[in-house]
């Protein structure tokens, strides 16, 4: 036992002093540091081997150090042993049984970037910003992001527990929630809204999204658009290079849409708007909110950078970081943080998120009820009223006026409009 010990001990200082000596452009007293702390390293791995109560496998150990020393750098960081690596590279086609959640760690806490419309997750009320206690019988303490979805996806038909922590509530919530299978379609929504006013709403960013774009802003445009809402409430991201092409549907050609930077060159990278026919004759205003993350973000904080749209919700959720996975010799892997996004002016997205240029709380804008109708009106006045009710609720197309951030975004086009006819 005890050879086996100064085996491993020799093994790993051997290794670490090769680091010290390979490494190039590391300053020396830096160097000196590291291979101390190696030191250090080692000894407390031996202490665990000879004193420990239960014998632990060698491997157990240096995976167990290597989870740590990973998560500590921060919450998208982590070590997968091989068993995880290659769930990650499982192909699911797009369809798997889950619950509809995108999800991120913040503040040390397992947290809901935006629930994905339509899922099982949405229709039971999960929120942006919800913070995951338990997920079944589990604490998600110590859970890692991968760890966490292993959790939640699965067979559809089955239920998954979710202990949720409100803290704009200041509320407990537990939700007993039945996987399905989930499909996204990018484009939820394409539609004049009224006077011209375009309405394009966007759930995730992939493959087709710049194509579908395309499709539905071709549509728009045949029916005389004017101006656009591009409504990106609640759409956790997705592909970079899909949101890119997005961007530059409305931007000149030639400028940079965003830019990643870390510490060696070869992650500092931008990204060009290659638009030939770009649409910039019209007003744009761009819909976000808590629930806007990543791909999201990029898009708004380009178009605010160019002047080119008015951002109208409030602070989107602030997730700007790039992972990169790295393949290790023995079939596990690092995901590791390697770089940031940055908007065209040089603005941090990660933790800060897109800062709107008009704030906008999210609510509904409410109608008369009946009996103040009723007031000093005819009984066949009332009755006129209700049919109009009954219509509208039939007539999805007036659906919008109740959304208050959008009704202002509205508002807002029609004054741009109203301007330009005055100049």
């Amino acid at each position: 036992m005890r050879k086996k010990i100064i085996i491993l001990s020799i093994l790993v200082l051997a290794t670490f002093t090769f680091v010290r000596f390979a490494v190039s452009g590391v300053d020396k007293k830096k160097n000196d540091e590291l291979f101390r702390q190696v030191e250090l390293f080692s000894d407390t791995l031996a202490i665990v081997q000879t004193e420990y109560v239960d014998e632990v496998k060698p491997k157990d150990l240096i995976y167990g150090a290597l989870k740590g020393m990973i998560s500590s750098l921060d919450p998208h960081s982590q070590f997968m042993d091989p068993e995880t690596y290659n769930e990650l590279k499982v192909d699911t086609e797009g369809k798997f049984g889950g619950l509809g959640i995108e999800i991120t760690i913040k503040d040390g806490l397992l947290t809901v970037v935006t629930p994905i419309e339509d899922t099982p997750a949405w229709k039971a009320g999960i929120k942006a910003n919800d913070r995951i206690v338990k997920i079944n019988n589990d604490i998600t303490r110590e859970m890692t992001l991968i760890e966490a979805v292993k959790r939640m996806r699965g067979k559809p038909g089955e239920a998954v527990t979710l202990v949720i922590l409100r803290e704009s509530e200041k509320k407990i919530l537990e939700f007993k929630i039945v996987r399905g299978i989930i499909k996204i379609r990018d484009i939820k929504e394409a539609r004049i809204l009224e006077d011209g006013i375009g309405y394009v709403r966007i759930v995730e960013f992939s493959e087709n999204t710049s194509q579908d774009m395309n499709s539905a802003l071709e549509i728009l445009s045949k029916a005389n658009m004017n101006a656009l809402i591009l409504d990106l409430r609640n759409n956790p991201g997705g592909l970079l290079d899909s949101a890119v092409k997005v961007t530059e549907k409305f931007i000149e050609k030639g400028k940079m849409v965003v830019y990643t930077k870390g510490r060696k060159a070869s992650q500092n990278l931008e990204f060009i708007s290659r638009s030939s026919q770009p649409i910039l004759g019209i007003p744009i205003v761009v819909l976000v909110n808590e629930g806007s993350a990543s791909g999201s973000e990029i898009v708004a904080g380009a178009l605010q950078d160019y002047k080119r749209a008015i951002i109208v919700g409030v602070k989107s959720f602030g997730k700007g970081s790039v992972q990169t996975v790295i393949p290790l010799n023995d079939g596990s892997a690092l995901r590791l943080t390697t770089s940031k996004y940055f908007t065209p002016l040089g603005k941090e997205i990660h933790g800060k998120g897109v800062i709107p240029d008009i704030v906008v709380e999210a609510g509904k804008i409410e109608t008369a009820n009946k009996e103040e109708l009723k007031t000093d009106k005819s009984d066949d006045v009332f009755e006129e009223i209700e049919k109009k009710e009954n219509k509208d609720k039939e007539d999805k197309t007036k659906d919008y006026k109740s959304d208050n951030q959008l009704m202002r975004a509205v508002d807002i086009l029609k004054a741009i409009k109203i301007s330009k006819g005055m100049k």
